[in-house]
């Protein structure tokens, strides 16, 4: 297969949205070779796996899945499997790529996959398996064509890797230390994302609020929010992730000025116990993460609030759980995403003694997620009479807005012009059935 012109392709992404923007910049290089994407795995010539390490539950997804491919390797000796992404680059990870998945073809880690058109050409010409992991960057991803899955939402990387290093995660060590993109070279990602018509512009990495640390002249996150506001346009900016230690009220200040600046947060707090936050190295405490939050509700009017949550963490006490449910009643998170403490090797909290037994972890965390559903039905309720600024969309008839935080309000089509089509209007909720919103746009105010 020298030729990969009309070759099918498919990508297979697991983890975060870092790992799924990647997956578009794959499919924009296996594009640019001539290749078309298809939902078939059989008629595949190409098929990577851009997998994750965060939790053991996606690499075990993501191994099974890949062993899941070698009858249809049988069948197809010519078909290319790649894997690349966080698994890879771990040192001390669980699968030995080479003996234990020798049917794969191409190997490679996080820094190197705008290297991928290279290594396909190379496997094509020469027929030997590639195992590639490169411990610092060698290419530059964001000179490549990216092929994005959303038609409303873009992604855009202002930031790579993390110096945070909490005890639980193995982020720095597959994805470096923190490394800001250039101010310029954003801002024009940024306006040509606009021109082209998308409505959420969503800023990517481990940690925003670190952003511009290491540039020089020094910058700020705060003040990049600033400059991207400045951008003319019909489009929102929304971010993720935020680290605690480094979000401000500087930041809130902004995101409650600037009308370009959707009103939501995703703040992760991971456990609502201060003893827990000194184990996981947070360098922070509850108190000053209350602190934040309720500067943001007062600051922000209707403003959606979600977090990432860790139960079972080593050592973690009955009361140490309790504190965390005591935490999201407290907040009332519009949504929380909980997950059971992950041991993943090479980081400091695999070693910890006092390790949670796997049905104790269960049983906390269908606990919390029994709570937060609780709390998400009382939220619910309490938008009747809210105005909210909403994207409006129609589909088969049925119009939506679609609120900064996620929810969706449904309206009367036959009021939706095609100047408001696709727009940011106000609406307020009107009706709330069986947790479904409806509401009306409200004339005259954008």
């Amino acid at each position: 297969m020298v030729n990969f012109v009309n070759k099918k392709y498919q990508v297979i992404t697991y983890g975060c949205q870092m790992n799924v923007h990647d997956s578009e910049k794959i499919s924009g290089i296996l594009e640019t070779m001539g290749m078309s994407k298809t939902d078939d795995l059989k008629l595949c010539d190409v098929i990577v796996f851009n997998t994750c390490c965060i939790r053991e539950g996606a690499e075990d997804r993501a191994y099974n899945n890949i062993m899941a491919l070698r009858e249809l390797k049988k069948e197809k000796p010519d078909l290319i499997i790649v894997v690349c992404g966080c698994m890879p680059q771990q040192k001390e990870g669980k699968y030995d790529f080479k003996k234990k998945l020798p049917f794969v073809d191409i190997v490679i880690g996080t820094y190197n996959i705008g290297m991928l058109k290279s290594y396909l050409t190379k496997f094509d010409i020469e027929h030997r398996k590639i195992y590639e992991v490169f411990d610092k960057p060698i290419s530059n991803v964001e000179v490549l064509k990216t092929v994005r899955d959303d038609d409303k939402n873009a992604y855009v990387n202002i930031i790579y890797g993390c110096n945070k290093f909490c005890t639980y995660c193995i982020v720095p060590y597959v994805r470096g230390r923190e490394r800001s993109r250039d101010l310029d070279e954003i801002v024009q990602e940024v306006k040509c994302l606009v021109d082209k018509g998308y409505k959420y512009i969503t800023l990517l990495g481990q940690n925003v609020n670190s952003y511009g640390k290491d540039l020089q002249p020094k910058t700020s996150f705060a003040s990049l929010l600033n400059t991207l506001c400045k951008i003319e346009g019909d489009f929102k900016i929304k971010f993720m992730t935020s680290h605690p230690i480094d979000f401000n009220k500087e930041i809130i200040k902004v995101m409650a000025k600037q009308p370009k600046i959707a009103k939501s947060l995703h703040l992760p707090v991971q456990s609502g116990s201060n003893t827990i936050l000194k184990a996981m190295n947070r360098r922070y405490t509850v108190g000053h993460y209350l602190k934040l939050i309720n500067f943001a509700k007062k600051k922000i009017k209707n403003i959606s609030l979600s977090t990432d949550i860790i139960v079972g963490f080593p050592g973690e006490t009955d009361k140490d759980f309790q504190d965390t449910l005591k935490l999201i009643k407290k907040v009332k998170y519009d949504q929380v995403f909980a997950f059971m403490y992950s041991k993943r090797t090479g980081t400091p909290a695999a070693e910890f003694e006092n390790q949670i037994e796997e049905k104790v972890k269960k049983k906390r965390l269908n606990t919390l997620l029994r709570t937060q559903k609780f709390i998400q039905t009382d939220n619910i309720t309490k938008c009747f009479g809210k105005v909210y600024n909403a994207l409006i969309r129609t589909d088969s008839g049925v119009t939506v807005g679609f609120t900064d935080g996620g929810r969706e309000v449904y309206l009367p089509s036959d009021n939706v012009t095609d100047e408001i089509e696709n727009t940011f209007q106000n609406i307020r909720v009107e009706t709330i059935r069986n947790h479904k919103l409806s509401g009306s746009i409200i004339k005259g105010k954008k």
